[in-house]
C-alpha cells in the first residue's frame, strides 16, 4: 500500500540532521507565559520577543482586553455558526463599522483569519476566462487563493514594474484581470513601489487587490498602510488585511468601495461555510481598530525603533535584507541552514525570540533571522537584543565563517 506521507521524507530526514546536533526545533516553541507584547517565558526564561507581528502592541491593551472579557460575559464562548447562518452578531457589525471608519471606505467584510480573506476573495473575484497577475513574492495565502479559483496565473518578477508591464501587455485587453500586490512583504521586510505598479495595472484595465497585512496600523497618515503612503488611495479596488498583526488579536478582512461589494457574502465559499469569529475576538478588534486611528505616537516609535535596530546590526556587521529600513521587519541574512539554526539557538538562550526562516517560505537560497519590532519595545530591551546578537555571532562563529 501507498504511504501518502512518504513525498515528506527528504523534509523529515533534513529537519532529524538538524535535531539531532542538539538544536531545539524552531517550529515547536512553547509560549508558557505571556508578560507583556514584549516578553514571555520560554523554557523558564524571560525572553525578549522580537518575532510576534505584535507590531502596535495591542494584545496587553486595557480597552482592549475589557472589550473581549465584555463580550464574552454578554455574548459567551463562540457563535457556532456561519456569518449567513447564526453566526453574525452585534458584534461582528461593529467591528466591520470600525473597519469602514477605519479604512475611509464604503464596506467591510470580516474573515475568521487572514489566510481566509485572501483565500475567499481572491477564489471569488477572479473565474475562469480570468486573469491573476500576482508578485513572485506573494504570500502563500494569495498563491492558495489562486489555486482554489479558476482564473489563469501569471507571475511577474518580485516589485518589477517593467515585469508587470511585460506581463500584461500579453493579456487579451478584454480580459478580467486581478493585479495582487503587498504593501509589505513579510520575509524580507521590503515594500511594493505601489505608485509605479498600480498605475501600470490601472492602464491596462486591471483592477488592484493590495495586502496589508505588515503595513496596517503604521504606514499613512491614518496608519492605513502602504498604499495610503504612496497616494494611490483611489486607485485600489480592494485591500485586504488580518487582524492577527497590529490588531493584536485573530480574524481577516477585505475593505472596498466597489458599488458590487456585499454580493460577496453569498459567493465566497471562506465566507459562507466558516463559522464566524468568537464575540470576544471582535469586540478586542472594534476597540483595537479604533484605537490605531489615533496611534500617531506609537507609530513614530516603531519607525524610530526599526531605525536604531537596522542601524545597530548594520555597525556589528551583519547582513540585511534592505539597505535601509523599510518596514517593522528587519530580516537578517544568514549563509546556510545550519548556521541559521546555530544563530536562532544562541539566541534563544540569551532570552532573545526571533523567527527562523527558511526556503520554501523565503526566496529559494535565502535563509534569515527575521525580527520584527514592537512599539511597545524599550531602548533597553532594543541594547540587549543588540549585544546578544554581537554575543551569537561571536559564540556561533558567523563572521569568521564569512569571512573564510
Amino acid at each position: 500500500m501507498s504511504d501518502l506521507l512518504s513525498k515528506f521524507d527528504a523534509l523529515a530526514a533534513e529537519r532529524a540532521g538538524v535535531l539531532t546536533a542538539g538544536v531545539r526545533d524552531p517550529f515547536a516553541i512553547v509560549m508558557e507565559q505571556v508578560k507583556s507584547p514584549t516578553e514571555a517565558v520560554i523554557d523558564g526564561r524571560d525572553t525578549i520577543l522580537l518575532g510576534t507581528y505584535n507590531y502596535m502592541g495591542m494584545t496587553f491593551d486595557p480597552d482592549v482586553i475589557a472589550a473581549g472579557q465584555e463580550a464574552l460575559a454578554k455574548f459567551g464562548a463562540g457563535t457556532t455558526g456561519s456569518r449567513v447562518l447564526n453566526g453574525t452578531y452585534q458584534g461582528h457589525k461593529a467591528c466591520e463599522e470600525a473597519l469602514k471608519d477605519f479604512y475611509g471606505m464604503d464596506h467591510a467584510i470580516v474573515f475568521s483569519t487572514g489566510y481566509l480573506a485572501n483565500l475567499g476573495i481572491v477564489s471569488t473575484l477572479a473565474g475562469k476566462g480570468d486573469y491573476i497577475i500576482l508578485d513572485a513574492d506573494s504570500h502563500a495565502s494569495i498563491y492558495d487563493g489562486c489555486y482554489l479559483g479558476n482564473a489563469d496565473i501569471v507571475r511577474f518578477k518580485h516589485n518589477s514594474a517593467e515585469d508587470l508591464e511585460k506581463r500584461l501587455r500579453r493579456l487579451p485587453p478584454e480580459a478580467g484581470k486581478l493585479v495582487i500586490l503587498e504593501g509589505v512583504y513579510s520575509m524580507l521586510g521590503d515594500i511594493a513601489p505601489l505608485k509605479e505598479l498600480v498605475a501600470i495595472a490601472k492602464a491596462h484595465g486591471a483592477m488592484v487587490l493590495v495586502d496589508e497585512a505588515h503595513g496596517m496600523g503604521f504606514f499613512g497618515e491614518n496608519g492605513r498602510g502602504v498604499y495610503e503612503a504612496a497616494g494611490v488611495a483611489d486607485d485600489v479596488d480592494f485591500v485586504i488585511g488580518t487582524f492577527s498583526k497590529s490588531v493584536g488579536t485573530v480574524g481577516g478582512f477585505c475593505v472596498s468601495n466597489h458599488p458590487k461589494f456585499e454580493i460577496l457574502r453569498l459567493v465566497c465559499r471562506p465566507y459562507v461555510f466558516t463559522a464566524s469569529l468568537p464575540p470576544a475576538v471582535v469586540a478586542c478588534a472594534a476597540t483595537s481598530i479604533r484605537k490605531l486611528m489615533h496611534a500617531h505616537d506609537k507609530r513614530a516609535r516603531l519607525w524610530d525603533m526599526s531605525r536604531k535596530l537596522h542601524g545597530g546590526l548594520i555597525a556589528q556587521g551583519f547582513r540585511l535584507a534592505t539597505a535601509t529600513p523599510e518596514s517593522a521587519i528587519v530580516s537578517v541574512l544568514m549563509p546556510d541552514q545550519e548556521t541559521t539554526v546555530r544563530m536562532w539557538q544562541a539566541l534563544l538562550e540569551l532570552g532573545v525570540y526571533v523567527n527562523m526562516s527558511r526556503p520554501p517560505a523565503t526566496p529559494a537560497g535565502v535563509f534569515l533571522l527575521r525580527c520584527s519590532l514592537c512599539a511597545a519595545h524599550s531602548a533597553e530591551q532594543l541594547e540587549a537584543v543588540l549585544q546578544h546578537f554581537e554575543r551569537a555571532a561571536a559564540e556561533t562563529g558567523l563572521f569568521r565563517q564569512a569571512a573564510e
